[in-house]
């Protein structure tokens, strides 16, 4: 039983982990310890900078290097990236990367609507104006 004791109490506070993330919700995300523990990093601890959506950041899946910050009397780790310097900064990078591309193909998307919505006015505009001069309008209302 003392494999288990060490298992149970090998994360100590202060220390660097590396983990992955099993599980994310609104308030976090839940990862698995490469010593086989699990811990929680919350929200307020993924980056420097304001974080909406812990998806912005953090994916399934992913690997990532977190500090130990604290341990409760249950037993359940807290974790944090913002306290490591180079791991913070690397996912407050991570966001505004993602940020910046959710801008770019947000760009793209509306250039391509202004595009395409001044053809189809255009075309409208055209069509109203041969109406008028051939005299459809006339024929198709029965009033």
């Amino acid at each position: 039983m003392s494999n288990e004791q060490e298992v149970i109490t090998s994360a100590k506070v202060n220390e660097v982990v590396k983990c992955v993330v099993e599980r994310i919700t609104p308030y976090g995300a839940f990862v698995k310890i490469q010593n086989g523990q699990r811990g929680m990093i919350h929200i307020s601890e993924i980056s420097q900078g304001y974080v909406k959506k812990v998806e912005d950041v953090l994916s399934l899946g992913q690997e990532v290097e977190a500090k130990v910050i604290k341990i409760d009397e249950r037993g359940r780790i807290d974790l944090s990236l913002k306290a490591l310097g180079s791991a913070g900064e690397r996912a407050e990078l991570q966001a505004k990367t993602s940020h910046q591309h959710n801008e770019d193909d947000f760009e793209k998307k509306l250039t391509k609507f202004m595009k395409l919505s001044d053809e189809k006015i255009s075309d409208l505009y055209q069509k109203i104006g041969d109406g008028k001069k051939s005299g459809r309008r006339k024929a198709g209302s029965k009033r």
